[in-house]
C-alpha cells in the first residue's frame, strides 16, 4: 500500500484504514480548466465532489461517494517570485517533491510537519503543523490561493484582495475541503538554512517544570512522552551556521529505520498481541533512542520517515494549559487498565490568523495520542478527548474526534464567519460529505 491510501475495485482507503469510500467516479483533472469542468459536470449530474491527496488524514474528511477529484496531475513549481519570496505550486504537488524542489533553487520553507508524504493541499486544508515558538502551521505560511468554487469558477485570492477575497483567503487556508478545491497554493520561502537538532531523553517531570524555559529557548521544540514510564525524548531544533553534520547513514539507519520502525513495528505487534507486556515494551522503548546531535537542511530535520501504522488523535490546547492537560493525561493512563505503545507527541504553535487554524487567535499547545493499527483505540482516546475538551481543545482536522457543530462553535470565535462564507461560495453544498455535516452543521 506504500505510503499513501489506495483504491481498489471501486474501494477508497486512507492511509491509516480507518476509512472506506466509494466514489461513483475518479476525475485526475490536469489544469484548473479541466478542474473546474468537472466540478461544473458533477453539478449536473447532481453528485458531490471531493478532492483527496494522500488519505493520511484519520477522518473521513475527504471521502465521497460522488465524485473523487485526485489532484496529482496539478503539480509542480508554478512560479519562483524571488524578489517577493513566494513560490506557487499545483495543489496535488507531494510536500516532499516541493522540499526537495525548493533546495535545489536554494529555498526553503521555514516551517514543516513531521512527515512529507502527503500532497500540499491536502496538508495545509487539515491544519497540518510542526512545533514553532515563532513560526506556525504550513497554511500560516500560504500567501495566496487558487480554488475553484462551487459555480465552477476559479477564484484567486490573497490577504492583498477585494474584502471579499480577503475573506476566503482568511478562511480558504485551511478550508477542509468545504468552500472549494485548491488548485494552487503560493507559499512564502526563505534563502535555505541549517538546523542543528539536539535529541536527548528527558524525564518527564523536568520537561513539565521547564516547559516554558525549554520553549521560549529552543525555535522549534518538542517532545514525546511514553505513557507507562515517566520518560521522554526531546527534540530542540535551532538555526544554525553550519557546517552541516548530517547523521551519519548507519546511525540514521539504526534509529530512524531499525529502531524507529523496524524494531518498534515488532514491538507493537506483540504489544498488541499480549497487552500485559506493554509496559515493559515502552520502558525499552524510551531508553532505545540515545542522545543525538546532527545539523543539516531543514526538510530533512523537521521530517522522518513514518512506515509503522497507527490511529491517531491531536488536539490543540492554550499554550498555558498544557502542563496541567498533560498531568491529567499521565494520571488517567496510570489509574486505568489502558495499554498505550505509542509515545504522546506535544508541539507549539504560535497564534495565527487563519478562521477555523486550532491556533486561530492563541498560543497553542499540541497533544496527539496514538495507538498502533488494529489495536482497539476507542477507550483510550475517549478518555483523553474528554480530558482536552474540558481544556477547550480544537482537534485536528485530519484526525479521529468526536466533536460537532455545535462544540466547534463554542471553542472558535469565528466559527459563524467560516459557515457564512459557504453559504454564500457553496449554498447547495456540492462540496458536503458526513464529515462536513457533523463539523460544520446543516
Amino acid at each position: 500500500m506504500g505510503s499513501t491510501a489506495s483504491t481498489r475495485n471501486g474501494t477508497w482507503r486512507n492511509w491509516g484504514g480507518t476509512v472506506l469510500a466509494h466514489p461513483a467516479r475518479e476525475v485526475t483533472p490536469a489544469s484548473v480548466d479541466e478542474l473546474a469542468a468537472a466540478v461544473r459536470r458533477a453539478a449536473e449530474d447532481g453528485l458531490p465532489v471531493k478532492a483527496v491527496g494522500t488519505g493520511h488524514s484519520f477522518t473521513s474528511i475527504a471521502a465521497t461517494d460522488g465524485v473523487q477529484i485526485r489532484p496529482h496531475l496539478l503539480a509542480g513549481i508554478r512560479d519562483i517570485d524571488r524578489a517577493a519570496g513566494t513560490v506557487t505550486v499545483g495543489a496535488g504537488t507531494p510536500l516532499k517533491r516541493l522540499n526537495t524542489a525548493l533546495a535545489r533553487e536554494g529555498l526553503s520553507l521555514t516551517n514543516m510537519g513531521d512527515i512529507m508524504e502527503q500532497t500540499v493541499s491536502g496538508a495545509t486544508s487539515t491544519g497540518t503543523h510542526g512545533t514553532g515558538r515563532d513560526s506556525a502551521s504550513l497554511a500560516a505560511q500560504i500567501r495566496g490561493l487558487e480554488l475553484v468554487t462551487a459555480d465552477g469558477s476559479v477564484l484567486t485570492c490573497s490577504e492583498k484582495g477585494t474584502d471579499e477575497e480577503r475573506a476566503v483567503f482568511a478562511a480558504a487556508r485551511i478550508g477542509l475541503g468545504a468552500l472549494g478545491i485548491v488548485s494552487a497554493i503560493t507559499f512564502a520561502v526563505e534563502p535555505i538554512f541549517l538546523l542543528t537538532a539536539r535529541e536527548e531523553p528527558m524525564p518527564l517531570d523536568r520537561v513539565l517544570a521547564e516547559f516554558d524555559e525549554l520553549h521560549a529557548e529552543n525555535e522549534h521544540f518538542e517532545f514525546y512522552w511514553f505513557p507507562h514510564t515517566g520518560s521522554t525524548n526531546t527534540k530542540r531544533n535551532n538555526r544554525s551556521a553550519g557546517p552541516e553534520r548530517p547523521v551519519h547513514p548507519v546511525r540514521g539507519w539504526i534509529d530512524d529505520e531499525f529502531l524507529s520502525n523496524g524494531v518498534f513495528q515488532a514491538a507493537n505487534w506483540v504489544g498488541r498481541a499480549v497487552p500485559a507486556t506493554v509496559p515493559a515494551i515502552a520502558r525499552v522503548s524510551s531508553r532505545a533512542l540515545s542522545a543525538r546531535t546532527y545539523t543539516d537542511l531543514p526538510y530533512r530535520v523537521f521530517t522522518s520517515p513514518r512506515r509503522v501504522r497507527f490511529v491517531e488523535m491531536e488536539y490543540a490546547v492554550p499554550r498555558e494549559a498544557l502542563v496541567d492537560t498533560l498531568r491529567e493525561l499521565k494520571a488517567m493512563v496510570d489509574r486505568s487498565p489502558l495499554r498505550v505503545s505509542f509515545p504522546v507527541e506535544v508541539r507549539t504553535a504560535p497564534a495565527d490568523d487563519i478562521t477555523l487554524s486550532t491556533a486561530s487567535g492563541r498560543d497553542t499547545a499540541y497533544i496527539a495520542v496514538h495507538m498502533f493499527r488494529g489495536t482497539p483505540y476507542q477507550g483510550y482516546f475517549t478518555a483523553a478527548e474528554r480530558i482536552f475538551t474540558a481544556h477547550e481543545g480544537r482537534p485536528h482536522w485530519g484526525k479521529v474526534n468526536t466533536r460537532d457543530a455545535e462544540y466547534f462553535s463554542r471553542v472558535y470565535p469565528r466559527f459563524a464567519e467560516f459557515t457564512a462564507l459557504r453559504d454564500r461560495l457553496d449554498p447547495e453544498r456540492l462540496f458536503r460529505n458526513d464529515y462536513l455535516r457533523r463539523v460544520l452543521g446543516t
